[in-house]
């Protein structure tokens, strides 16, 4: 009788039972382990030219499994339970257009800025780099780096006119709509 080699498929049904009981010890119920191992087999079918055959499969989609199971938990994290609408009747937001009339007068006024000025604030604002790396980056000293970033900011609050916190986010009469107190 000669050996079969195994294939891909057939190694894989063979650890659906031992699967399944692993999920159920994950979920705690049968039919959200039965997803889970259905969600586990999707991935793995799909993954399959990076499985090498000869290697453990079982542990292969055991880690499939368990990275499946911790992803759902952390997406239902996120969720909220909202049957009776009760949550999403009470949301409100700001409109956005305000937001975008605001980028489009910071990029105006970003690009009105000396060059010098603009790639310092850029590169320790937008991009995050510190002083040093700016400088390093602009082959400049670091007080020169902080000079031109306190000098772009203060020219760019300047001419957008803005004077404190008060100045950003909505306006008071928005800020009172979007705001409700909804208790009952």
């Amino acid at each position: 009788m000669a050996t079969e080699t195994p294939s891909f498929k057939r190694e894989m049904l063979s650890t659906l039972p031992s699967l399944r009981a692993f999920a159920v010890s994950l979920t705690g119920k049968h039919d959200k382990a039965d997803d889970l191992v259905q969600d586990t087999v999707m991935k793995a079918w799909a993954k399959q030219s990076s499985f090498e055959m000869g290697t453990n499969i079982k542990a292969w989609l055991f880690t499939i499994l368990r990275n499946e199971f911790y992803s759902q938990m952390r997406k239902r994290g996120r969720e909220v339970q909202d049957s009776d609408g009760a949550f999403t009747e009470r949301l409100s937001v700001h409109p956005s257009q305000y937001g975008a009339m605001d980028l489009e007068d910071f990029k105006k006024a970003l690009s009105q800025l000396p060059d010098d000025q603009r790639e310092a604030i850029i590169l320790i604002g937008a991009s995050g780099f510190s002083y040093e790396e700016a400088a390093d980056i602009c082959d400049c000293a670091v007080g020169t780096m902080k000079s031109r970033v306190s000098r772009a900011r203060s020219r760019l609050q300047e001419m957008l006119k803005v004077s404190g916190e008060s100045d950003y986010g909505p306006d008071a009469l928005s800020t009172q709509v979007t705001t409700t107190n909804h208790s009952f």
